[in-house]
């Protein structure tokens, strides 16, 4: 429930009534409203409720047309909320009712994690495989029109309920873009969003890529899963593993901390703390490393956000990991959500979280061990020339040994496997992540030879 009940109880005694009853008991003797006052909402600002209460009752009696009690005083706590920070709303019962529904399972939308900047809405980090990641829309991007409507200064609630919908329709955005001089126009069709959370491949024996596009409640089971069948896919353990971790938005807490837990043997992976002492909570390694202690290399960038720089951070911090990329994001903040009597709720910030040499990430975010710009590489050809093979010759005989359905599919899926590691190892990221993990294979196993 909601903690600062005394001081809605301050409010609705001066702003409860419309009309004339609402002036008599603004202008009444304050001095019998003080006595009446309990102690416990001694320490309230009456100078400036008596000023709210003043403006209320001016826009009830003088404004262009009527506004009812209940949009006032929605519109008052609303703006309350806002002013704290850019993750600090109020959602009334229908919005709260669409929360649920986007957290538990699957809605119409475009798939992009956004917040609030300078009155408008910035995206955080496009979801994988989503309507908003394939129509190219990045992270940082700044959506200043939804449909053709100006979205400065409108609640972030209100630009997520316009861009969600049903699936098949579509909806224009246009977007202002760092070094682009004009707005860039996207039309997105929407549709089911279904997020996956951990996906991967083998880049080549002993090398593993995990992407982790966000932070569930099974994520870290999931990725463990992943890892036990990618070392039954190598044949045997891994000699290195690059985790990406690039315009992922975060998700559950206690989703990082049960992810780090899985590379990091001992100490602390991160706490949280606020102003009241129950905001204060740490989690703890437990002794165990699923990897064997084999090089990491994390790939974060600006779109790496909260449960993702928690992750960055811990093994960072433990020196467990390389941290390669840009910058992330910096929402180093806590949101509880409460929800009121009326079926409305309240999400404010409550704690900020810390990695376990007690960095605060926000609003700074992890800085890389090793800075990279995103750059994609491309295999030049020998001598300019472009290889032909007999397969690409039209009219070319077939090979004579008949692959029955199995072989054939099979061949199919490994193809789309080769093309997949293939664009994989063409990202210059991956790429030096990748170099990076040989070597520090081959220092690792040359220290291992001097000692044995």
């Amino acid at each position: 429930m909601f903690q600062a009940r005394p001081l809605y109880a301050a409010v609705f005694s001066l702003v409860a009534f419309s009309g004339g009853l609402f002036s008599a008991s603004v202008h009444a003797d304050t001095s019998q409203l003080d006595e009446e006052i309990s102690e416990q909402q001694a320490g309230l600002p009456l100078a400036e409720l008596r000023n709210f209460s003043d403006i209320f009752a001016r826009i009830k009696s003088d404004y262009v047309e009527q506004v009812s009690d209940e949009a006032l005083l929605e519109h008052a706590i609303r703006g309350m909320l806002s002013g704290l920070d850019p993750h600090s709303t109020y959602m009334n019962k229908d919005e709260y009712n669409e929360l649920k529904i986007g957290t538990s399972g699957e809605f119409g939308g475009l798939g992009i994690q956004v917040g609030m900047e300078n009155g408008f809405v910035k995206v955080i980090s496009p979801i994988d495989n989503t309507p908003a990641y394939h129509a190219g829309i990045k992270a940082g991007d700044l959506i200043i029109r939804l449909d053709n409507k100006p979205v400065k200064d409108i609640s972030l609630n209100d630009a997520v309920k316009i861009m969600r919908g049903k699936p098949g329709t579509k909806i224009s955005l246009s977007v202002m873009r760092e070094g682009e001089d004009r707005p860039l126009e996207f039309v997105i069709e929407r549709a089911i969003i279904k997020v996956e959370s951990v996906k991967t491949h083998l880049l080549e024996p002993g090398f593993a890529y995990i992407r982790l596009s966000t932070f569930q409640a099974k994520t870290a089971i999931q990725l463990r899963d992943a890892i036990s069948k990618l070392v039954e896919e190598n044949g045997g353990l891994l000699d290195g593993m690059i985790l990406d971790l690039r315009n992922n938005p975060g998700g559950v807490l206690n989703a990082a901390a049960d992810v780090a837990d899985l590379f990091i043997r001992k100490g602390k992976l991160v706490y949280t703390k606020g102003r009241k002492e129950n905001s204060y909570f740490e989690f703890n390694a437990n002794p165990e490393d699923i990897m064997n202690d084999k090089p990491m290399v994390v790939l974060i960038n600006a779109g790496s956000a909260s449960a993702s720089e928690i992750v960055a951070g811990a093994l960072q911090d433990h020196k467990r990991a390389v941290i390669m990329g840009e910058k992330s994001f910096g929402k180093g903040s806590v949101q509880t959500i409460q929800e009121l009597r009326n079926g409305a709720a309240v999400k404010f910030t409550t704690a900020r979280y810390y990695t376990p040499n007690g960095r605060s990430i926000q609003a700074e975010g992890i800085a890389p061990d090793i800075a990279l710009k995103d750059m994609m590489l491309t295999a030049q050809a020998d001598n300019g020339q472009i290889k032909i093979k007999e397969a690409d010759l039209s009219g070319h005989l077939l090979n004579g040994e008949k692959q029955d359905k199995p072989q054939q599919k099979k061949a199919e899926e490994q193809k789309q496997t080769d093309e997949i590691v293939s664009k994989l190892r063409s990202d210059y990221k991956v790429h030096e992540a990748l170099n990076l993990l040989r070597g520090m294979h081959i220092l690792s196993a040359a220290q291992s030879s001097k000692i044995d």
